[in-house]
């Protein structure tokens, strides 16, 4: 491990320093292919992909770059503006830190926004964007997640939820009320969990679960950072459609990793990101929900060095 002369926090899953005030965690040689992982939220952490997947990679040829965004998980107690302008500043002080003129993103669920966000401000700093169980569309997700919902309700005559699903129906969709009460739902009801996961995943689970620094941060700011980045960029409106167009036009490659059993989104919505980047380019697997990287870590390993190549 290479020693950073300012600060040195040693972790049980990498090099952690303090820089340009971020605390990043970097696996792998410096010398190899840069990949930044972008984690998802807002008011989340990287934990989980570091803890399980970040040195496998590594261990496959990548530099791998890691952080909580600013005002979120290890980063909470920064002063954050909770824009997509402060967050895209952030990214490239970390391509100044560790002298980057190009790097993948891999971009996983609201990450995978603020990385296409980025990646079409900054084409000529992308080798490869990756997108891991990303929403194109707040919006579609939301009706998908409501339009599931209501159906699992209906089946279970559950009077009592399909009122609750009444309700919402009737809300302002574009409130952060609306997607707060949505995404509560797709919770309850499995959305994000592979209902039979392989083996391999079972125990990537239990490692997690177990990790103290995931349960130090897993309820950090996760009202805060929503609550902000909704007052300053509406994100529960948000559509990447534009910008992946955009992106395909500046000839960026871009590819996306989805799970069948992801509740969050409908075949359509695979099918609509799929004529956008072309069928060969978007991986739809089973067996596998939102956390892909978990669920089918094998795949995605392989389908990460195929991409990258």
């Amino acid at each position: 491990m290479n020693k950073i002369i300012i600060v040195l926090f040693l972790t049980l899953f990498g090099n952690t320093v303090l820089a340009q005030e971020l605390e990043i965690q970097t696996f792998g040689n410096q010398n190899n292919k840069a990949l930044i992982f972008l984690h998802g939220g807002p008011g989340y952490n990287s934990v989980p992909f570091e803890q399980v997947t970040a040195n496998e990679l590594a261990n496959n040829g990548f530099f791998v770059i890691s952080y909580d965004r600013r005002g979120e998980g290890r980063n909470e107690n920064l002063k954050a503006e909770y824009t997509f302008t402060q967050t895209l500043e952030d990214l490239n002080k970390i391509y100044q830190k560790y002298q980057l003129k190009k790097a993948t993103l891999v971009g996983h669920s609201f990450g995978g926004i603020i990385a296409t966000i980025y990646a079409d401000k900054y084409s000529d700093k992308i080798n490869n964007l990756i997108l891991v169980s990303t929403p194109i569309s707040m919006q579609e997700t939301f009706k998908n997640i409501i339009a599931s919902s209501k159906e699992i309700y209906t089946e279970k005559d559950d009077k009592v939820n399909l009122n609750y699903i009444s309700m919402l129906e009737n809300m302002d969709s574009t409130s952060l009320e609306y997607a707060t009460y949505s995404f509560m739902h797709a919770m309850s009801n499995g959305f994000y969990s592979a209902k039979n996961p392989n083996q391999k995943a079972v125990e990537l689970y239990q490692k997690f679960k177990t990790d103290t620094l995931l349960k130090k941060y897993a309820s950090k700011n996760e009202y805060l950072a929503p609550q902000k980045f909704w007052e300053n960029e509406q994100y529960t409106s948000i559509s990447i459609k534009k910008n992946l167009e955009s992106l395909q036009n500046k000839n960026v490659s871009i590819f996306g990793l989805y799970g069948k059993e992801d509740g969050l989104y409908s075949k359509e919505q695979i099918a609509s990101l799929e004529h956008i980047l072309g069928n060969e380019k978007v991986k739809y697997l089973e067996n596998c929900s939102h956390n892909v990287f978990i669920d089918r870590q094998d795949e995605f390993i392989d389908s990460v060095k195929k991409w990258t190549n």
